[in-house]
């Protein structure tokens, strides 16, 4: 039987995310989302390799690790189990036992407390496979984490990738062709080479999915091979594998207690907990492309502090964000995005315009680590965010770009995921 899970919205709460979105009778739209309160930092990656993004290849020796803090004094009974979804994002059709091998639901035995911090928490972390279930089938997946053995208490929910890869994908990312407004557009052309995949009908059987710095928001969907050669498929578009450039992401280090690190303006002890003030920001849509590394709105959690383990002896900081404006934008919110708010903008990480300031100001729980931000622009009833308005975009801009291909023939029941690639934009 297939998995469902009822819904849960809480207005008002400030750190949930208003999702998954139901769209028919029986169809749920998994997205990254955290239910409860006390969770924190929640990291889900290639083992080994901290900024990967969560893809997994059939047949490899690798994992995928997950990791969250709970902000408990005490360990909680959670329990997760995968999900195989379709390109979009709802539930597949294939029952649990044809994609996995084991058992279907697991206990998160793996935990730690967190030691000498002065915000207590406790480390979970999950490997995915492992010993008790793996996986078979390609696709996209969810990890869901519940808590009681009770599917309908969720904790949260993270999408990630498994791939069998059975084309080859090459691009490359340029200044946009068609671009006669500002010259600060990205365009992403594209070839999938399938010698050892019959292909028969390309614009039915394939979809692929193209997307900048692990947004999903602003994915580009369904594009069509413009051209269909002897197994090559050409996606050499002028409009609709554009992308706004975009700026460099923000960063700050708050990876010690003992001074302050870039971008820092204060940090102070006011007991209990630990403050880091910021350096006020401003508005960069006005200024000239400056280039400089970043890690394309990542975070990693470290510590300076004589520790041994970061997950479990970096400590939590409340983390103050400032951002002068000359008047307050109208018709949407302006919030701190990145992997830092889970690439979500909503109420968790909507700022707070202050009349007597002239600021917008939030303040975030973060653990200690250097990360990167940007202020984006929400307008009202929007689906995306917008991070034009604030930060400007550049043709320049260093990005990452992410190229998914799903083939399902037309016997096929789900979609697999045949070919990934990972294209960068470094003029």
């Amino acid at each position: 039987m297939k998995i469902f899970f009822r819904l849960i919205i809480i207005i008002g709460g400030v750190i949930f995310t208003l999702s998954p979105l139901a769209q028919e009778a029986n169809e749920y739209y998994y997205q990254n989302a955290v239910y409860k309160e006390e969770i924190k930092t929640v990291q889900f990656h290639r083992e080994g390799f901290e900024l990967s993004h969560p893809v997994y290849e059939l047949g490899t020796t690798g994992a995928l690790l997950l990791k969250f803090d709970d902000l408990s004094d005490e360990p909680k009974n959670y329990y997760y189990t995968l999900i195989h979804c379709d390109a979009d994002w709802n539930e597949s059709y294939l029952l649990q036992n044809e994609y996995l091998e084991g058992f279907y639901d697991n206990p998160v035995d793996d935990y730690a407390p967190g030691f000498n911090t002065t915000m207590t928490y406790i480390n979970y972390l999950v490997r995915i496979p492992n010993e008790q279930v793996q996986i078979t089938h390609s696709g996209n997946y969810v990890l869901v984490v519940y808590e009681d053995g009770d599917k309908e208490n969720l904790v949260l929910t993270r999408r990630f990738h498994v791939l069998d890869q059975k084309v080859n994908v090459s691009g490359v990312v340029k200044r946009a062709t068609f671009d006669p407004f500002k010259g600060d557009n990205q365009e992403v052309d594209f070839t999938i080479a399938h010698p050892n995949l019959r292909i028969v009908n390309p614009t039915d059987e394939v979809k692929v999915v193209v997307m900048k710095n692990r947004r999903w928001d602003t994915a580009i969907r369904n594009l069509k091979p413009l051209f269909i050669r002897e197994n090559e498929l050409v996606y050499d578009y002028d409009k609709e594998n554009v992308f706004p450039g975009g700026n460099e992401y923000r960063y700050f280090d708050i990876r010690t207690r003992r001074y302050n690190g870039e971008n820092v303006l204060e940090t102070s002890f006011h007991r209990p907990y630990y403050h880091v003030t910021l350096q006020p920001d401003e508005v960069r849509s006005n200024k000239k492309y400056f280039g400089y590394r970043e890690m394309n709105g990542n975070y990693v959690v470290e510590s300076q502090d004589r520790v041994e383990d970061f997950d479990t002896e970096s400590d939590y900081f409340f983390v103050h964000f400032t951002l002068p404006l000359e008047a307050q934008l109208i018709g949407g919110t302006v919030n701190v995005f990145g992997a830092l708010t889970d690439w979500n903008a909503n109420k968790s990480n909507e700022m707070t315009w202050n009349y007597e300031q002239a600021t917008y100001e939030l303040t975030l729980l973060l653990k200690q680590g250097y990360y990167n931000y940007q202020y984006v622009y929400v307008p009202e009833g929007a689906q995306k965010a917008d991070e034009t308005v604030i930060e400007g975009s550049h043709y320049e801009t260093e990005n990452e770009y992410q190229v998914f291909v799903y083939y399902r023939g037309v016997s096929g029941r789900y979609d697999q995921l045949v070919g990934y690639q990972v294209l960068n934009a470094d003029f």
